[in-house]
């Protein structure tokens, strides 16, 4: 699906969407444990996926309007008698689990089939079969599960063979914290304590920690140092009630987009929580755009601002890269985008992708294995390709409001994958875009 956008102010509110990183959580979670009534969770192509996935592995997993109730796998559900009381371990899954194009899902559920004592097959679409799985392939490996990619290449489709024992094992933090957040989700089961360190630096952290605040609310215990992870084995889970916070990752490009085009937008449902990508708030605000969080309240508002160029290291906030670059192609000056390299293991490589397709809308900007180099100057609308990733074709459609012309975008239907009504959303601003 093509969308065009033309260049348009923004003005008004808008409600951030749920979380997608806390929404997938909860599932997993909740499905390997007693009893969760999620309220106000993300449901696009991604968390369905995850959604589907628990279920192939004998959860009880029931969506209904905007709760997701779950009788867990392995706890015993605190629940009414109508809920089913499925205990033990997850099950060997009747046929493989397709995780579509969500890598989320996909490492996630690596570590919960190492729980089932028997095989499992996860795969996905395209782009998830080309996507890097090798370190925690190796740390299932010596944890006790049996675990390969079929091709050999780290790369799904992948085979799982439980059960996993627990231990000690050393695990690569460059690549991707869904790693660590995989394990993290599944070792409180294993029969021995787990003890992770992690070699290197561990790229997106804050991501980790949000998987940490999730287990202490559903009762796990895990000790979190700077470079290691020490989880007690013979543990489970009961989140119960838990409510999806609204996602900073989503609302970036409502902000972005009020930021170069010099407008004013409100979004809402904006608390504080563990997202990293809550510092797209203070990026603008050295950019120089009017900045006001309202965190009681949990509002957001940009007010226009002269933007400048600035340098900045994405170590931590990978999904704002894109996002960035576009922020700094609509500034004065130069942006540095720095520590990025992680950003080329995503749905697609994104340095690459987003360098690409800006060039053609007249930016001048230069890619490094790890970064970017973005000079501002006036963009031009142009055709661009999406690359079926949801979060270059965000990023473009907000460039698209700042450049002269009309821009088209392809594949513009990944949006579904994190923000199904991103584009009502922009049309509900102000923005002229054509579906």
């Amino acid at each position: 699906m093509n969308v065009q956008v033309s260049k348009s102010d923004v003005w008004g509110t808008a409600e951030a969407p749920p979380s997608k990183s806390y929404t997938h959580r909860a599932i997993v979670i909740g499905s390997l444990g007693h009893y969760a009534k999620i309220t106000g969770p993300l449901l696009s192509a991604d968390t369905l996926a995850t959604v589907d996935a628990c279920r192939a592995f004998g959860a009880d997993v029931r969506v209904v309007g905007d709760v997701i109730e779950i009788a867990g796998v392995i706890g015993r559900p605190k629940v009414p008698d109508d809920v089913i009381d499925a205990r033990g371990r997850p099950k060997v899954p009747d046929d493989v689990i397709d995780a579509k194009n969500s890598g989320t899902t996909l490492r996630l559920g690596m570590s919960v089939a190492a729980l089932a004592d028997g095989a499992t097959v996860l795969t996905g679409d395209g782009s998830l079969r080309r996507r890097p799985n090798g370190p925690l392939i190796k740390a299932l490996n010596e944890l006790g599960a049996v675990c390969y990619s079929t091709r050999g290449t780290g790369a799904a489709p992948l085979v799982v063979h439980g059960v996993m024992e627990g231990g000690k094992v050393n695990i690569a933090g460059d690549v991707s914290s869904q790693f660590i957040s995989s394990l993290l989700i599944a070792c409180p089961f294993a029969k021995n304590d787990t003890r992770l360190d992690i070699e290197g630096e561990l790229k997106s952290r804050p991501y980790v920690e949000v998987t940490v605040e999730m287990l202490a609310a559903a009762g796990c215990r895990v000790e979190a140092g700077p470079s290691q992870f020490a989880v007690p084995g013979g543990q489970d889970y009961d989140l119960k009630a838990y409510r999806v916070p609204g996602d900073f990752s989503s609302a970036a490009y409502l902000l972005a987009a009020a930021a170069i085009t010099r407008s004013k937008v409100t979004v809402s449902n904006l608390f504080e929580s563990k997202q990293g990508d809550a510092a797209i708030l203070e990026y603008l605000l050295d950019m120089g755009a009017n900045v006001h969080w309202d965190t009681d309240g949990g509002t957001v508002t940009v007010d226009g601002g002269d933007l400048h160029g600035i340098d900045l290291d994405a170590g931590n906030t990978p999904d704002l890269v894109p996002t960035l670059a576009v922020i700094g192609a609509c500034a004065s000056g130069t942006t540095n985008i720095e520590n990025a390299e992680h950003v080329r293991y995503k749905e697609t490589d994104r340095l690459r992708a987003i360098t690409a397709e800006l060039r053609k809308m007249g930016a001048q900007i230069e890619e490094r294995q790890d970064g970017l180099t973005v000079t501002g100057g006036p963009l031009k609308g142009a055709a661009v390709d999406g690359y079926d990733d949801h979060r270059i074709v965000m990023s473009l459609a907000v460039a698209g409001l700042a450049a002269e012309g009309t821009t088209t975008i392809s594949t513009a239907e990944s949006v579904a994958i994190s923000y199904p009504g991103f584009f009502d959303d922009l049309k509900k601003l102000g923005a002229k875009v054509l579906v």
